[in-house]
């Protein structure tokens, strides 16, 4: 029977090792923290367990509800709460957009978004004809205008990737808007009344796919998982790899790196030097996410927060602190039936460029978080509890020209037989299309 070494074990990690033990391999996970999931986290908030990282999926892509499923995980889906952007010093309905690309500018017209002169150069759409890749913001721009841009996808893609808007690639993040924006008439019918949720999530928190995953692989022969063990090196011999660890050496015949680009990186330098060079160009965004919890039956806190607003996206150009909050007690049912009287909300601070703002303590990003906060909404409690989780270098930055970086390391990758790849560095920073990375790794490996 054949042995496989799998490095990291985030959700690409947990899935490329179900994979191969699926096909018939033993299977060994290195991880170097302390706990499964990467950036699927549980924390504790004013006694609330609540997600620390990621908070929900694509619906509408089959990988994560389907995986969730097998596990015999619980699926829930958003409430009808709907989300505001903070913009010209108030809180506006978010039109209908794909990527922050208008589909109705009547609708656009009527949230306030928009300056009179942003609104007519919105009107005024010139057709984009770009050759090869483009950013999201320069495909947008053309066609809708720079207010367009920042005020609606800076804030939109700030939420997915902490990005910016002029250096995303339109054809790795966006495909379906770089073909939507080039046609003559931009024309997409509203969904139907019974069409499927966009988002999902396991009920109780996403953190309970990797518990489930993890706790699933160890039920499993033939399987390790070991937390607390960094992979300092790996290197090729005549019949597969030799990984090592402070504790020794791991023999395997395949090995796959579940890592984020950087260490990647580092672990390729001498086995796929051509990769290795690739990799270390992707760049990440910090984040930070800060988590409060506030009494429902304080002065003003209903009034401020419980008003059908799921949270609020907020565009650079607007100068505030904070990139987005999210009314988590409001956008998932469970959040609000575990705060039994406590409202559960976060607020995200960070984009790439901007690791500076987050360089102060703990307390300097739960104060900026309540100054905008009562800026936006009024708020003026205190909240019972307040969670700083810092996520530095979380964020893959997929910049015009990603996908064929991604291909010249995958061609480099292939020169090496036995090794595979996979994670949000590539082809998706979703959940599900990071567990299809996993399962396209392991279906090309064993191949």
């Amino acid at each position: 029977m054949s042995r496989a070494v799998v490095v990291g074990a985030g959700i690409a990690g947990l899935g490329a090792a179900r994979a191969l033990t699926e096909a018939g391999s033993d299977v060994l996970v290195l991880e170097a923290t302390d706990r499964p999931g990467g950036k699927l986290r549980a924390g504790e908030v004013a006694g609330v367990t609540v997600d620390v990282g990621a908070e929900a999926m694509l619906h509408r892509r089959p990988e994560g509800t389907a995986l969730a499923a097998a596990l015999g995980l619980p699926i829930t889906h958003p409430t009808t709460a709907t989300s505001r952007v903070w913009t010209r010093d108030a809180l506006r309905r978010l039109p209908r957009t794909l990527m922050g690309a208008p589909l109705d500018l009547d609708d656009l017209a009527g949230t306030g978004i928009l300056s009179a002169d942003g609104l007519d150069r919105a009107r005024h759409q010139v057709v984009p004809h770009p050759d090869g890749d483009v950013s999201v913001g320069d495909l947008v721009g053309r066609r809708y205008g720079d207010e367009v841009v920042d005020r609606l996808v800076e804030p939109l893609l700030g939420g997915v990737y902490a990005g910016q808007a002029r250096r995303i690639s339109a054809r790795s993040a966006a495909p379906q808007l770089l073909d939507l924006l080039t046609r003559d008439e931009v024309s997409v019918p509203g969904p139907p009344a019974d069409a499927p949720p966009v988002f999902a999530a396991v009920d109780g928190g996403m953190w309970r796919l990797p518990a489930a995953l993890e706790a699933d692989l160890r039920d499993r022969p033939g399987v390790e998982v070991r937390h607390e063990t960094p992979v300092t090196a790996v290197r090729r011999t005549p019949t597969g790899f030799v990984v090592t660890t402070p504790a020794g050496e791991e023999h395997a015949d395949h090995l796959v790196l579940a890592t984020p680009a950087a260490p990647t990186a580092r672990l390729l330098a001498d086995l796929a030097p051509q990769a290795a060079r690739e990799l270390a160009g992707i760049a990440y965004a910090s984040v930070a996410l800060v988590t409060f919890a506030f009494r429902s039956d304080d002065p003003g806190v209903a009034e401020a927060l419980d008003t059908g607003a799921s949270g609020f996206l907020v565009p650079p150009v607007d100068g505030r602190r904070v990139k987005a909050s999210t009314f988590s007690f409001a956008k998932w049912d469970w959040v609000r039936d575990a705060g039994e009287g406590l409202l559960v909300l976060r607020t995200s601070l960070g984009r790439f460029g901007e690791e500076d703002t987050l360089q102060v303590p703990d307390e300097g990003l739960v104060s900026a978080s309540l100054a905008d906060l009562e800026l936006a909404t009024g708020l003026t409690a205190s909240p019972v509890d307040a969670v700083v989780q810092r996520w530095g270098g979380g964020l893959p930055q997929y910049w015009v020209g990603h996908a064929d970086r991604v291909a010249r390391i995958r061609t480099a990758v292939a020169e090496v037989p036995g090794l595979a790849l996979c994670g949000a560095a590539y082809d998706g920073v979703g959940i599900p299309a990071t567990i299809g990375s996993a399962r396209d790794a392991v279906d090309g490996l064993l191949a």
